[in-house]
């Protein structure tokens, strides 16, 4: 197994394997990879089941989850956690409409990111949609003039970009010069300026510094500092606080030195920052939001290519697969990462024998950067084996260049109670 560790815990805590094969779900990989071909995506909807139970289970009584869409925008992802009372965190004009296509009321959608259109924000507005996160004094003009126009007043929020950096985070989007959200020190000529437009109707803040923080202490923090910038924002527009939305950020572990965040001592911090709140005025009535992406889906999928040729090059064996980085971008290390690293990389249907040799692992695309697994240990690898790559439930499919080279697109398939369907 490639990351020996890692997978041996993955696969006791979430999977099992019978025969040497796994079995995710209830069911095999093998018959699954018959069925729908390879390369393909697998997820396991008790996985997710599992980590939304986690997460309520950590979060302060009465906190609202809004799954972030960006992580993984499958409509049956989005309809799994719309019926279960999860709102929706959506970027873009396309992620609403898939939101919308899933079943989630207009009420129940978020919208943050920078760049939003003339275009998407009138349609957005003329939906009722729950809030639009302001990302820069334009924005907040643009809104303003939409709003006025149709009649229909905008519920926002701010979103700030924090004096101090979130430390720790694996991409930080805070604490620095950044296109996301207002600068903490221009919050309050905002506030102002929203106080002033009567076509905006302003509910509160949203912080968001960065993500895969693996950290309890810097969610705590973090957390901390929203709570602080709020109370600003009452202060200064004289307004209770409708809504603190927190951002995500929550992490999970790929690689064999990660450990998992631990829920208990998050739990215990945030409960004793928002007992802090319960008597004062501006938070009376205040929603507390949490937007998880990966944290909610990234342990439930498995991305499974199938073993096409294999040889030797100057002192090193190369597995070739028949899907790649136009499938998997995030595990090639080109989404983002400085160092690359390997996720949990096993093969499937020889999960419990020794590793006996050290491989390359690639994909089909005339590109060097097409590499998946560096120096991975493995047993001895046959044409035809396949070759799960473990914690692709988010930023995989969607974050990748699936038009690269024209290959066809991979299957994605949903696994409940151990029956299978595909989902795209």
């Amino acid at each position: 197994m490639g990351n020996p560790d890692a997978v041996h815990v993955l696969i006791e805590r979430l999977f099992g394997f019978h025969d040497h094969v796994l079995c995710i779900g209830g069911a095999s990989i093998r018959t699954i990879a018959e069925r729908y071909g390879t390369p393909l995506f697998v997820y396991d909807q008790q996985i997710l089941e599992r980590a939304l139970s986690a997460l309520r289970a950590a979060l302060p009584a009465g906190f609202e989850i809004f799954y972030s869409v960006k992580a993984n925008p499958n409509r049956a992802i989005l309809q799994y956690f719309v019926k279960h009372d999860c709102g929706l965190e959506i970027a873009s004009g396309g992620e609403y409409l898939k939101a919308r296509a899933a079943g989630c009321p207009p009420e129940r959608i978020v919208y943050a990111g920078p760049g939003k259109t003339p275009a998407e924000l009138e349609f957005a507005l003329s939906e009722g949609i729950g809030e639009i996160h302001v990302e820069s004094r334009l924005e907040a003009e643009r809104i303003a003039g939409i709003s006025a126009r149709i009649g229909h007043p905008a519920k926002v929020a701010i979103r700030i970009n924090p004096s101090e950096e979130a430390q720790g985070g694996a991409l930080l989007m805070g604490g620095k010069a950044s296109p996301f959200g207002i600068d903490e020190e221009d919050l309050d000529s905002l506030v102002d300026y929203t106080l002033t437009a009567s076509s905006l109707d302003l509910q509160g803040i949203h912080i968001y510094v960065g993500t895969q923080i693996l950290d309890a202490d810097l969610i705590i923090a973090h957390y901390h500092k929203a709570l602080q910038l709020a109370r600003r924002m009452a202060a200064r527009s004289g307004k209770p606080i409708r809504t603190v939305d927190f951002g995500g950020g929550l992490g999970i572990p790929y690689f064999s030195y990660e450990m998992p965040l631990a829920l208990d001592i998050m739990k215990d911090g945030l409960a004793r920052l928002i007992e802090e709140t319960r008597e004062e005025p501006c938070f009376q009535n205040t929603r507390f939001l949490s937007e998880p992406g990966r944290f909610l889906v990234a342990e439930a999928g498995i991305y499974v290519a199938r073993i096409v040729d294999i040889k030797t090059s100057r002192g090193k064996k190369f597995i070739i697969m028949d899907g790649g980085m136009n499938h998997h971008l995030a595990a090639s290390g080109n989404l983002g990462q400085t160092i690359k690293r390997n996720y949990p990389i096993a093969l499937l249907e020889k999960l419990d024998l020794p590793a006996e040799e050290t491989v390359e692992i690639v994909g089909p695309l005339c590109t060097p950067l097409d590499a998946l697994g560096r120096a991975v240990k493995l047993p001895k690898a046959e044409v035809g084996d396949l070759v799960g790559i473990f914690q692709s439930g988010a930023y995989a499919f969607s974050a990748s260049p699936t038009g690269f080279l024209s290959h066809e697109l991979p299957a994605e398939v949903w696994i409940e109670n151990g029956k299978h369907r595909k989902i795209n």
